[in-house]
């Protein structure tokens, strides 16, 4: 095999990633067991993302949605059990391979410089320099930029949800089959909430595997083929939004009684906390440190 430069440093041979069929693995989690510092924050997790589907990450705060994406990641040590990507463990791949496959989203993204937005979305073609695909840097990065409005604008400049709709544009211009993104949505206005997981699809259609974690479950039930809803580190039930909704399951998981009822529409399950009927109880300041309920 040809050998070419390593984004990191060094040269090596690398395998790009090959064509994967509707359906098949493209990220797998074995017996998953993380632990961070003395607590175990993820246990028995038996998870699969496939080539064509998003799946939604799903759960209330401190559920292990994060850790487990970034365990899928391979950004993070596993106590026991085995992540693989495309068709093996993530320890036999190395950095660079790994970026060829797999393209991550943190939840923040941060820069010590004004970068222009255009270099930033660049950025996520490094992988791929070297390579035989290296000559879709130009045509990648344009696609990407549709997201983002503001070309040349720094970075530094944008607002919070400008920089993660510049942070999504690098992670499309990657152009890995495989696209974990943590939260992408927190920082986006309805419009802009939609815009993203719309182009999620798009790319589960075109093939890739996407798996996103969201904290709106309407979102989850209107664009994911299957949501995992994880309870206290571990998947509590996997399938799709339709069938796994439900309100007993979520009122147990997010400890608020919630109803879920199909959309009048599309069918979609609608999910809204259980409220009393009448205005809600005003509140009323004590002091000024305390405020109560009357």
């Amino acid at each position: 095999m040809r050998a070419v430069r390593n984004v990191f440093g060094g040269r090596r041979g690398r395998t790009l990633p090959a064509p994967v069929s509707p359906g098949s693995p493209v990220a797998e989690a074995r017996g998953l067991r993380v632990r961070l510092g003395p607590l175990p924050v993820l246990d028995s997790i038996e998870l699969t993302a496939s080539a064509g589907e998003v799946l939604a990450l799903v759960g209330p705060n401190g559920a292990g949605k994060s850790t487990l994406l970034a365990a899928l990641a391979a950004d993070l040590p596993v106590e026991s059990g085995e992540v693989r990507i495309d068709g093996r463990p993530v320890t036999d791949w190395s950095a660079a391979e790994l970026a060829l496959r797999r393209a991550v989203l943190p939840q923040s993204t941060a820069l010590s410089f004004p970068f222009p937005v255009e270099d930033v979305v660049r950025m996520g073609r490094a992988p791929w320099t070297g390579t035989e695909r290296a000559d879709e840097d130009g045509p990648a990065v344009a696609a990407a930029m549709a997201v983002t409005e503001f070309a040349g604008r720094p970075f530094s400049a944008l607002s919070g949800g400008e920089r993660a709709r510049v942070a999504l544009a690098r992670v499309l211009a990657q152009r890995a089959p495989l696209l974990l993104l943590d939260e992408p949505t927190a920082a986006l206005d309805l419009r802009h909430q939609e815009l993203v997981l719309r182009i999620c699809r798009e790319r589960a259609a075109a093939g890739d595997a996407v798996v996103v974690v969201l904290h709106d479950l309407g979102l989850a039930a209107a664009y994911a083929d299957r949501a995992a809803v994880l309870h206290r580190g571990r998947i509590a039930v996997a399938g799709p939004p339709a069938e796994v909704f439900t309100g007993e399951l979520l009122g147990e998981v997010y400890r608020q009684p919630v109803e879920v009822f199909p959309h009048p529409r599309t069918g979609t399950p609608l999910v809204v906390p259980t409220r009393t009927s009448g205005p809600q109880a005003p509140l009323v300041r004590t002091d000024k440190n305390r405020l109560t309920i009357s």
